[in-house]
């Protein structure tokens, strides 16, 4: 049995919207971050921002990019990606988004349709990132 001494860092921000659930907004362990599903919601009303694809996805996009900064991390050090869509029809227009936020090395991703998300929203997105400096986001 080996001792594992690297601790699980909880990492929590007021620039991306807070978690609507029993769980963190993103977890540290070593140099990844886990971040957990975000939705389009405005991180200081705590509403869904929009309600076509487009809106929803730069939001989405822009709490993901708020959380691995304040981590130290950033969307170039995001190498998986899942996205979860209420209507593969929303696929296109989602990628266009997408691609405006991603440009170096593209990450791996999962995209897959769900019946439905919380709070109404159209999509979700939550990834796996490296972290390049040594901040906590404490």
């Amino acid at each position: 049995m080996s001792d594992n001494t690297t601790p699980l860092i909880k990492i929590s921000t007021s620039q991306a919207p807070a978690a609507i659930g029993p769980y963190s907004q993103a977890i540290r362990y070593g140099q990844l971050l886990f971040a957990s599903g975000q939705i389009p919601l405005d991180p200081a009303t705590g509403e869904i921002v929009g309600t076509d694809i487009q809106t929803q996805t730069h939001r989405v996009l822009q709490n993901v990019r708020a959380l691995l900064e304040s981590a130290g991390s950033s969307l170039d050090s995001v190498i998986k990606t899942t996205i979860f869509l209420t209507s593969m029809s929303d696929f296109q227009a989602m990628n266009e988004i997408y691609a405006t936020y991603f440009k170096h090395v593209l990450p791996a991703r999962s995209t897959v349709a769900v019946a439905e998300l919380p709070r109404k929203a159209l999509v979700e997105i939550e990834c796996v990132a490296l972290i390049q400096d040594e901040g906590t986001g404490e």
